[in-house]
């Protein structure tokens, strides 16, 4: 993955800010070339014959696939006086840019505005990250009522490049700019599916706002208001406004709540919509489960390491029977440890006690030359903390992991990029920085809890975010990993684009993964190779060819539905190319609580969108990797990485990955073929208003099945007059398996 530090930023600070009903528009109009001049910036530069594009999307896929470095845009618009006759404050313009991938100039007329969103370093820094500017309305460079030129430099450091997104605007400074409704606090559930919660409106502001804030809740499939309420709301810098409600007796859908504070002295306002949350997953049972794929495999004369996944009241024991020569179990902890040297398929029959009963599963131990024959369940730090990752946040997430999270299969515990010391060691071998003091001492905590562990680096010579790659180091960083015991590696492409030509060919896209993969032959651990390049050169076509154990086949997720659903509904090609010990990465979660750095946020996605997230992930057999603060897991958030049956999906043996049956404008059916020939499918409502699915029980979707049955709420559907009927909410889904 290129790393895409998440940050708001303007120049002189606040919050990234939704265009105004009286602002100028910069969505459509937009020229671009690649390449770098310094005569782009001017006002009189005759840009006629550059290409038209579309700033809703990166410029890769319009017509400049993997292309990294210097690109511009430059669009002749009017700024009207009208704008600041009309405004409250009239002391600066504001300029929306939507996203900035990965940093960017800012040229007004030919004057140099703003750069690098207020940040210091070179536009050669990665910086990638939403924008606003704000700049004085006396500034010469602002040509009144008269055509104005605005260029922007982007350089691109890799991945998707550009400027692109939904809000470019020009408009004025506005008394909300700084003013926030936070709603990052939890909901509490309560009796009845009630829900609580308290938000708040701040600011950076030492305006005295006084004003009132109105709170209605409005069901989306009805349009019906359920509650409304205004309360008076008076805040400033430092003293924020708290406002805490009870929502009762809600049926188990989402509902739309909407906040509106109004300035009583300015008369301007502000709003923030979010959706509420509801709990498809049933309760455990205190009897015992076996959880976890039926099959596993190693490599021989490697150390062995695996936890039996397991749910019921505790404390329980384990037996198994039939473990190959070499391994052994601690009936406690449910630990599987050792070294196997002979190949072969091992049927292991695993079992669980408690006070309430036993259950059995049988596990296949495969010890030959495939690992990860499922995708990895895990978590990488990425998503949440970007490059203030450090030890002790690593060891919480594995804990947390460890006790509300393993007994259903998760067991990757992964660090992302800024672990990496400045300099080598004298002899050459990569070491860790101060915030990572003993890396051997960390992954045997990880181990001792019975999970695995994964680190990151780079084919070229710097990582995305600026730390040492493994460029010319390949032998010596593969076995300094297998001497701290890592089971993981991520390669991201990043710097490499300095060290291959700029448009490489097939053999060089293959290059530096085949010469880290014979590193890692030469080691005697199980490290599971992901490759991070993007999806460049259809790599699910050669990536298991290349001893990857999974790729990237898409640019970096962000957490919103144009983000998700592009990547997640845009995979269909890739889809025949999963199986056993290789499969596409669409990228990791991001449910929870994210923000790619210290500060987080909840996920944008709606509660419906992050049903929908886990489902086709689930359904793409792809590897799931949560990205978010694991020492935040809210109950909902618990909710969609505790669901067995679901999880089952994605770690299914067979390892196929979904294909898309049927699309529409409002909808699309995607179906995944499963062992003992049952099928998953997925229906999505693509649409912003609810849809309801006739699913007739002759449908072709279901020759041959007898039963239907809803795997999030893990019950039978019923038909009635031959007829499966469901309604599935904006962006939502409907996720079943019959067999």
């Amino acid at each position: 993955m290129i790393k895409k530090i998440f940050t708001v930023l303007l120049l002189l600070g606040g919050s990234c800010l939704a265009a105004s009903a009286q602002d100028v528009q910069l969505n459509k109009g937009w020229k671009f070339a690649v390449g770098d001049s310094a005569q782009w910036s001017s006002p009189t530069f005759n840009d006629q014959n550059w290409q038209n594009i579309d700033v809703a999307h990166s410029w890769e896929p319009q017509g400049h696939p993997n292309y990294d470095g210097f690109g511009w845009y430059r669009i002749h618009v009017v700024i009207p006086s009208s704008l600041k006759e009309k405004a409250y404050l009239k002391d600066s313009l504001r300029l929306n840019l939507a996203s900035v991938d990965d940093n960017d100039e800012v040229y007004l007329n030919g004057k140099l505005i703003a750069k690098y969103g207020g940040r210091s370093g070179t536009i050669k820094d990665g910086n990638y990250g939403p924008r606003t500017y704000n700049i004085s309305a006396s500034d010469p460079a602002i040509l009144w009522d008269k055509e104005n030129v605005l260029a922007i430099r982007i350089y691109d450091t890799g991945g998707d490049g550009g400027i692109y997104g939904d809000n470019f605007s020009i408009g004025m400074a506005d008394v909300m700019d700084h003013v926030l409704v936070n709603t990052d606090g939890d909901f509490t559930f309560g009796e009845n599916n009630s829900l609580a919660k308290a938000v708040k409106l701040i600011t950076t502001n030492k305006y005295q706002y006084q004003g009132t804030l109105a709170f209605k809740v409005t069901d989306p499939e009805t349009g019906a208001v359920i509650y409304e309420k205004s309360n008076p709301a008076n805040f400033t810098a430092g003293k924020p406004f708290t406002y805490s409600f009870v929502i009762a007796r809600l049926a188990k859908k989402s509902y739309t709540i909407t906040y509106t504070f109004n300035d009583q002295k300015s008369g301007k306002e502000i709003v923030r919509t979010e959706t509420t949350p509801y709990v498809l997953t049933p309760y455990p049972s205190a009897k015992p489960k076996i959880n976890g794929a039926d099959v596993y495999g190693a490599r021989p004369g490697n150390p062995f390491l695996y936890l039996i996944p397991a749910t019921g009241k505790k404390p329980l024991t384990y037996k198994a029977d039939g473990l190959p020569e070499g391994l052994k179990l601690d009936a406690a902890t449910g630990i599987i440890t050792g070294v196997v040297n002979q190949k072969g398929d091992y049927p292991v029959t695993l079992t669980v006690t408690n006070k309430l009963g036993n259950k059995t599963k049988t596990l296949t131990i495969s010890i030959g030359d495939k690992i990860g024959l499922t995708p990895a369940l895990g978590w990488n730090s990425w998503n949440a903390w970007g490059l203030s990752v450090n030890d002790e946040k690593v060891k919480i997430s594995a804990k947390e992991m460890s006790d509300k999270l393993s007994a259903y299969g998760w067991n990757y515990i992964n660090i992302d990029d800024g672990w990496e010391a400045e300099n080598r060691a004298a002899d050459g071998a990569i070491v860790a920085n101060s915030k990572f003091p003993d890396m051997k001492g960390l992954t045997d905590y990880v181990h001792s809890l019975g999970l695995h562990t994964g680190i990151y680096s780079s084919p070229g010579p710097r990582t995305c975010g600026g730390f040492l790659g493994s460029w010319q180091h390949e032998d010596q960083d593969a076995k300094t990993y297998a001497d701290w015991g890592f089971d993981y590696l991520k390669y991201d492409w990043c710097s490499y684009s300095e060290v291959t030509p700029p448009h490489p060919d097939l053999p060089a896209l293959k290059k530096p993964y085949e010469l880290m993969r014979s590193s890692l032959n030469k080691v005697n651990r199980d490290i599971m190779f992901s490759f991070c390049q993007y999806g460049w050169g259809d790599v699910w076509k050669w990536g298991a060819e290349t001893g990857g154990n999974s790729w990237r086949t898409t640019g970096d997720i962000q957490d919103t539905w144009r983000s998700m659903s592009d990547i997640g509904f845009g995979q269909d090609p890739a889809s025949p190319y999963a199986g056993p010990g290789h499969f596409n990465d669409p990228d990791m979660l991001v449910v929870g609580k994210v923000g790619w750095g210290p500060s987080l946020h909840n996920s944008r996605l709606t509660y419906d969108e992050q049903y929908t997230h886990i489902s086709l992930w689930s359904l793409l057999s792809a590897p799931l990797l949560i990205g978010c603060d694991m020492g935040h897991l809210d109950r909902f958030t618990l909710s969609l990485l505790t669901n067995d049956e679901v999880l089952a999906i994605d770690q299914d043996a067979l390892s196929k990955g979904a294909r898309q049956v049927s699309k529409t404008d409002e909808q699309q059916i995607w179906v995944k073929e499963l062992t003992k020939g049952e099928k998953a499918i997925g229906f999505f409502n693509t649409s912003d208003k609810y849809q309801t699915v006739n699913l007739d029980a002759n449908d072709k979707l279901l020759n041959g099945f007898t039963k239907a049955r809803d795997a999030w709420e893990q019950k039978y559907l019923i038909a009635v007059n031959h007829k499966y009927t469901f309604k599935i909410p904006p962006h939502g889904v409907k996720l079943i398996r019959v067999m």
